[in-house]
């Protein structure tokens, strides 16, 4: 017997739940990254290559700059910042001029993860997103239907692994 399609609510809803869904759009992304990081050996989460990134690009940085670098909440970002240091990948000084100021820079490890993520990782995750994309037009609506359709039907580490030439494990979405 055939099972009917589960109601998704949240999509049919259109731009009243906009916000929801791209939250749940940006939640998916962030586990799909985790997939591939974790296929590489990379110890961190999705959500931690911004703040090195950020920190690579700009140099070391107060919580405050690096928030607004990044577009969102200092909490946030201390709270990223704390478990990147846990990790090794920063280091946080007090501030020369104000005390209360925490200056963050990248430590050696944390550079050199930086330099792997670029060389191997961010461009496999860029490539997974523009192969789902790729000549999307129209309603930013149709877009996200077919960016959840693509996720769904082939996730980044199948896209990554067929990029890269490895095997794919059979994950029942992909048929590879």
């Amino acid at each position: 017997m055939e099972m009917a399609m589960i109601d998704d609510f949240v999509r049919r809803k259109g731009y009243l739940t906009l916000g929801t869904r791209l939250r749940r759009i940006g939640e998916r992304l962030q586990a799909e990254t985790r997939s591939v990081m974790a296929d590489h050996g990379v110890p961190l989460q999705g959500n931690h290559y911004p703040v090195i990134a950020a920190l690579d690009e700009h140099g070391p940085m107060t919580i405050g700059a690096l928030a607004e670098v990044l577009g969102v909440s200092q909490p946030g970002v201390t709270r990223l910042v704390g478990q990147l240091a846990k990790l090794g990948m920063v280091r946080s000084r007090t501030g020369k001029d104000d005390a209360r100021q925490k200056i963050v820079a990248l430590t050696p490890a944390g550079q050199a993860r930086v330099d792997e993520g670029r060389a191997e990782v961010w461009p496999l995750i860029q490539a997974c997103v523009a192969e789902m994309l790729d000549g999307q037009r129209g309603p930013l609506l149709m877009q996200l239907d077919h960016l959840e359709d693509e996720i769904a039907r082939r996730p980044f580490l199948a896209r990554a692994r067929a990029m890269t030439g490895r095997v794919a494990d059979d994950d029942g979405r992909d048929g590879t």
